[in-house]
C-alpha cells in the first residue's frame, strides 16, 4: 500500500537517491554473519540476526560497536571492525540478494529517464562490489558509501554532492530508504523522500515520517508517477500519517 503524507510533484523529479541495505537488497544475514564470526574471534557469545538487523544502518563502526556493547578501548574496536570487515568482503554477496521485484523497477524508472544513484553508510567498496555483483549497477551513475565523505547520512553531503554532480536541484529530486535517516538526509538537503516499510528499520520511519510511505518494492514506480495501471498515481490511496 501506498500512503501519501505529502504529495511528491512526480512530474518535475529527476534524480532518485536511493538507500543499499533494506532498500534495494536484504543483506542483513551476511551482516549477520559477519558480526558473529567477529563475535567468535573474541570468544563472545554470538547475537541473533534479528538483534544485529536492528544495529545496521549507521556504517560498519557503528554496527561493531553495537555489536560488541559499546566498549571504551577504542584500539580493540578498531581491531574489530577490522576483522568484521575482512570477513564480511569475503561474505558479502554469500545471501545478499535485491529485494523481489527491485531490478524490474530500476528498469521501469531507468527507461522512464530518471538519473539514479545509491547513497548509503555501508563502506563504499562493499557497497559497489554489491551493485555489481547482483547486476544493479548499471542502473546508477554514481555509488557512494559512508566513507565516501567525512560525514554519513543524515548528513546531507553526500546528497549535496550528488546533486551537484548531476546538475539537478535539490527540489527535483527523491531520497529512498528505510530508515530516518534517509528521511532526515533528505529533509537537510531540501529533497523529497519515500520510506520503503519492507526493509530494517521501519519503526524509525514513524518517528520521521517521509513524505511517501511505500510497503513493496512494486509499488515504487507508482509512488512516482509512473502509471502501473489506468489510474494516475495521485489516486494512490493517501493519510495524514504513518500507522502502519
Amino acid at each position: 500500500m501506498i500512503r501519501v503524507i505529502r504529495q511528491i510533484p512526480a512530474e518535475q523529479i529527476q534524480l532518485l537517491i536511493f538507500d543499499l541495505d533494506g532498500t534495494l537488497v536484504d543483506s542483513k544475514l551476511d551482516l549477520a554473519h559477519a558480526v558473529n564470526a567477529m563475535l567468535r574471534n573474541y570468544h563472545r557469545p554470538e547475537l541473533p540476526v534479528e538483534v544485529i538487523g536492528g544495529y545496521i544502518g549507521d556504517g560498519a563502526p557503528m554496527l561493531v560497536r553495537r555489536a560488541l556493547g559499546d566498549p571504551d578501548d577504542q584500539g580493540f574496536v578498531k581491531e574489530a571492525l577490522e576483522h568484521f570487515m575482512d570477513y564480511y568482503r569475503a561474505h558479502k554477496l554469500d545471501n545478499t540478494r535485491a529485494y523481489p521485484a527491485i531490478a524490474e523497477q530500476l528498469e521501469v524508472l531507468h527507461q522512464h529517464g530518471f538519473k539514479m544513484a545509491v547513497l548509503t553508510n555501508k563502506p563504499v567498496n562493499a557497497s559497489r562490489g554489491i551493485c555489481e555483483g547482483l547486476n544493479l549497477s548499471r542502473f546508477f551513475v554514481q555509488v557512494y558509501g559512508g566513507n565516501s565523505f567525512e560525514t554519513k547520512k543524515p548528513d546531507p553531503v553526500g546528497a549535496r554532492k550528488l546533486l551537484e554532480e548531476t546538475g539537478i536541484s535539490p527540489e527535483h529530486a527523491v531520497m529512498i530508504g528505510d530508515s530516518q535517516n534517509d528521511v532526515l538526509t533528505a529533509q537537510n538537503a531540501g529533497m523529497w523522500s519515500i520510506g520503503v516499510t519492507y526493509g530494517f528499520s521501519p519503526d524509525s520511519l514513524k518517528t520521521h515520517p517521509p513524505d511517501v510511505l511505500v510497503d513493496s518494492p512494486a509499488e515504487l514506480a507508482v509512488a512516482l508517477g509512473l502509471q502501473a495501471s489506468a489510474q494516475s498515481s495521485r489516486e494512490v490511496p493517501s493519510s495524514e500519517g504513518f500507522t502502519g
